[in-house]
């Protein structure tokens, strides 16, 4: 993506954005609601045309002729008053595949997902959960090298989110491009080696997650260590972020102060179940870039 901007009557939604992906893995498009999100996905798609910059495949325009791609919108699309199969079968042959194949790869993604029984039930019968499954296995039936995921883990059970993830790991281990639009931060944390946040449009923050987190150094101290631990941390100058029913959590300049603050409860007899000094999680660095942004 080469400088993307989108305007709509007047209003620029999506500001000079630029990203890439140089090798097969999981990025993070991340950004708070009407950040832009869904417009850059979909200028970059050609579902509506750029006022000015790019979206290339290996150098050239992203065209449906030129890159096979799955795309799995927020707003779901699938054909509520239709067999599964039937609707299945159909999304697959509109990417090229013989009513044979794509009969073949329906059936596999069915059992892979859990849900065969299901291939003769109109989609209106399922759960929400089952078609969300419908959308997804229509995004990868036939096998696209480029794969956008639009908030996949809206409105699923524990259990469904872990089950796609699952999906996500095999793919990546299969090779794809796979470009994960979500706000749930744990899941961009574990998955994707590299990330942009936008906001109102523009880009705040962008690049590699681990050197990222890695440039905030250590700034976080959570510790588990009964009454009164609390209170010492405040007479040495630490300041709260964060309090459990076990715990609390401090903001730390760096390892000295929390080594400074272990020698202290230590001295006065307190000593530490859970001790943990690490660098802040995306969720913070996202809270911290959007508000600070706002």
């Amino acid at each position: 993506m080469e400088g993307i901007t989108k305007s709509f009557n007047g209003k620029t939604v999506v500001d000079h954005v630029s990203f890439s992906m140089s090798e097969p893995g999981v990025f993070g498009l991340i950004g708070t609601n009407g950040a832009g999100k869904t417009t850059t996905i979909r200028v970059m798609l050609g579902i509506m045309p750029a006022d000015s910059g790019q979206a290339l495949w290996q150098e050239n325009p992203i065209t449906r002729e030129g890159v096979r791609v799955g795309y799995m919108p927020e707003d779901r699309g699938i054909y509520m008053k239709h067999k599964v199969e039937e609707q299945l079968v159909y999304f697959a042959r509109l990417h090229g595949m013989s009513k044979a194949d794509a009969k073949k790869a329906t059936i596999w993604w069915l059992e892979r997902l859990g849900i065969p029984e299901y291939k003769n039930v109109e989609a209106e019968k399922l759960s929400k959960g089952n078609q969300q499954k419908i959308q997804l296995i229509a995004t990868l039936l036939h096998d696209p090298e480029l794969i956008i995921l639009d908030e996949p883990f809206s409105g699923l059970d524990p259990l469904n989110v872990e089950l796609f993830k699952s999906v996500i790991v095999d793919l990546t281990h299969a090779g794809k491009y796979i470009i994960l639009s979500s706000h749930q931060m744990e899941t961009v944390e574990k998955y994707c080696r590299d990330i942009v946040l936008l906001h109102w449009g523009k880009t705040v923050l962008s690049g590699n997650l681990r050197e990222i987190k890695a440039s905030y150094g250590h700034t976080n101290l959570y510790v588990e260590a009964g009454e009164g631990a609390e209170a010492l941390g405040e007479q040495m100058g630490l300041k709260i972020i964060g309090k459990r029913a076990q715990g609390v959590e401090f903001f730390i300049t760096g390892d000295e102060m929390a080594n400074a603050y272990l020698q202290a409860l230590l001295e006065a007899g307190m000593f530490p179940v859970r001790y943990e000094i690490r660098e802040p999680s995306l969720h913070e660095i996202f809270v911290e870039k959007a508000g600070a942004e706002a």
